[in-house]
C-alpha cells in the first residue's frame, strides 16, 4: 500500500501558512480514507483535514498548536511494515512562527483594570450529566466560543450529527443571544480603547482585498428587478407538504446558475495572459461570520434543481457558520453572490473575488410605490449590482447577463424546468 502524506491545504491564493488546531488521531493510530484526523486553522476558517488514504498515522510532524508552509508535510500514513524515513528526509519541514504583529501601544496604567470580556450569566440548572471521558466532539467555533465564555463542554448536550456540539449548543448552555463580536463589547471605566487581535479570517481578507482592489478594474452595473412573482411562487412551493423550503436567494443562485450558463463569458476569470471561461457553474456564497468573511463554493449549480440548490446551499452555509467545511468547499468559485439583503441594506457593491470576473451584489426585496398602466399602487423591487473586472468584460457583456437574469426572475416559472 502506497505511503500517503498528510500536506497543509492550500485555500486560497493568497494563503502562506496554516495552523493545525487540534490531531483527533495520535500516532500509533489506524485512519481509514476519508476520516478526519485533524482540525486546521487556514486563513478562511478552521476545516477538518481528511486523510486522502487508509494506513496508521506513522509520523505527525507539526504538532498540534504549531505552523506550517502551504503543502508542507504534517504528517505521514503508511502502513506498519513501510519505511517512511525517506519521506521525511525528503520534506524536513520546521514549524513557521506566526506572521509578527504590530507591537501594542504603551496603554496609560490604569488601576486594575478589569479584563475585556462579555458578561454571561452562568449555565442553566439543572446541568446536563457530564459526558464520560474521552475527545469531546465540537465544531472549532463551538470551542473557542466556549473557551471565551467559560463553558464546560462535558456538560453540552450536542445537537450536530453524532451528538456534535455546535454553536447554538453553547450559546443554548449560556442562555444568551449570539456571541458579541469584540467591537460591541461594554466601556470599562478608565479604559479608553481595545486593540483587539485580528482573527486569521480578518487578517486574510486585510492582506487579500487591496490586493482585489487596487488591481482590479472594477465597473458596476445596477438593476432593479420586480420580485412580485418570485415571492409568490416562494409560498407556493413552502406550502406544499414534505419538500424543502425556499429562499429567496435559493432562487437568485438558480436563476444566476441559468443565467451564466447562457452567457459563460462573464462566468470566466483572468489569467494574466488569458481569459479562462467556465462551463461549469460554481457559485461561491458569502456567509457572515463572527470575525470575517468567508465564501463556500456550491459546486455545478447549472445541474441542479431549485430544490437541490436549496438543501445543499443551506447545508453548505450551515456547517460554514460552524466551520464544519472541507477544504475543496472554501475555493473553485467561477462567480460569487453576496447577499445583504436580509440587513435591510438596499444596495451595495462588492468587491470582486479574484480571479472571479465578476460578483453580484444583492440587496433587500423591498415594497415600494410603483406605476403601473398609469395608476399608483406598491410593488416588490430587489435591486443588484454587478460588480465587473473590465479586463474579462464590457459592460454589455455585462448588461446582457443582466437582463436575463432580471427575465428569469420575474418569470419564475423557468426556474422549475
Amino acid at each position: 500500500m502506497a505511503i500517503t502524506k498528510v500536506v497543509m491545504p492550500k485555500l486560497s491564493e493568497a494563503m502562506e501558512t496554516g495552523k493545525v488546531i487540534k490531531w483527533l488521531k495520535k500516532e500509533g493510530d489506524r485512519v481509514e480514507g476519508g476520516e478526519i484526523i485533524a482540525e486546521v486553522e487556514t486563513d478562511k476558517a478552521d476545516i477538518e483535514l481528511e486523510a486522502f488514504g487508509a494506513g496508521v498515522l506513522r509520523k505527525i510532524v507539526v504538532p498540534a498548536g504549531e505552523r506550517a508552509p502551504v503543502g508542507g508535510l504534517i504528517a505521514v500514513i503508511a502502513e506498519p511494515s513501510e519505511e517512511i524515513g525517506s519521506v521525511l528526509s525528503a520534506a524536513p519541514v520546521a514549524p513557521v512562527a506566526p506572521p509578527p504583529s504590530t507591537p501594542p501601544r504603551p496603554t496609560p496604567a490604569v488601576a486594575a483594570a478589569p479584563t475585556l470580556r462579555p458578561v454571561q450569566p452562568p449555565p442553566p440548572s439543572p446541568a446536563p450529566t457530564p459526558v464520560p471521558g474521552g475527545r469531546i466532539k465540537a465544531s472549532p467555533l463551538a470551542k473557542k466560543i466556549a473557551a471565551r465564555s467559560g463553558v464546560d463542554l462535558r456538560l453540552v448536550q450536542g445537537s450536530g450529527p453524532g451528538g456534535r456540539i455546535v454553536r447554538s449548543d453553547v450559546e443554548a448552555a449560556l442562555g444568551a443571544a449570539p456571541a458579541v463580536a469584540p467591537a460591541a463589547l461594554p466601556a470599562v471605566p478608565g479604559v479608553e480603547y481595545q486593540d483587539v487581535p485580528l482573527s486569521s479570517i480578518r487578517a486574510a481578507i486585510a492582506k487579500r482585498m487591496p490586493l482585489a482592489k487596487a488591481p482590479i478594474p472594477h465597473f458596476y452595473l445596477t438593476s432593479e428587478i420586480a420580485m412580485d412573482r418570485v415571492w409568490d411562487l416562494r409560498e407556493e412551493l413552502n406550502a406544499l407538504e414534505g419538500q424543502p423550503k425556499i429562499t429567496v436567494t435559493d432562487m437568485i443562485v438558480k436563476a444566476c446558475a441559468l443565467a451564466l450558463r447562457k452567457h459563460p463569458e462573464v462566468n470566466a476569470s483572468f489569467q494574466g495572459e488569458s481569459i479562462r471561461v467556465h462551463y461549469r457553474v460554481h457559485l461561491g456564497l458569502a456567509v457572515a461570520l463572527d470575525d470575517g468573511l468567508i465564501t463556500p463554493v456550491l459546486r455545478n449549480c447549472e445541474t441542479k434543481s431549485l430544490a437541490q440548490i436549496a438543501v445543499e446551499g443551506r447545508d453548505l452555509v450551515e456547517r460554514a457558520r460552524q466551520r464544519r467545511l472541507k477544504a475543496p468547499e472554501l475555493s473553485g468559485a467561477t462567480f460569487s453572490i453576496s447577499n445583504l439583503g436580509m440587513f435591510d441594506v438596499d444596495e451595495f457593491s462588492a468587491i470582486i473575488n479574484p480571479p472571479e470576473g465578476a460578483i453580484l451584489a444583492v440587496g433587500a426585496v423591498k415594497v415600494v410605490p410603483v406605476v403601473e398602466a398609469g395608476r399608483i399602487g406598491t410593488a416588490r423591487r430587489m435591486k443588484v449590482t454587478l460588480s465587473c473586472d473590465h479586463r474579462v468584460m464590457d459592460g454589455a457583456m455585462g448588461a446582457r447577463f443582466l437582463q436575463d437574469l432580471k427575465a428569469l426572475l420575474e418569470e419564475p416559472l423557468r426556474l422549475l424546468l
